[in-house]
């Protein structure tokens, strides 16, 4: 490859993509624990 110049966008935009698209698997995922664990609602004080 003879290119003189980087293209930065080609590296930002999918960086960005995975970035959240692993953030929102993360979210997700942190959602689903906090309502299926039945151990994390023991532990709440009830209001």
């Amino acid at each position: 490859v003879q290119s003189s110049t980087f293209n930065w966008w080609m590296a930002v935009f999918p960086g960005g993509a995975i970035f959240l698209t692993v953030f929102a698997y993360n979210l997700i995922g942190e959602a689903l624990r906090d309502a299926i664990d039945p151990h994390l609602k023991k532990d709440q004080p009830e209001s």
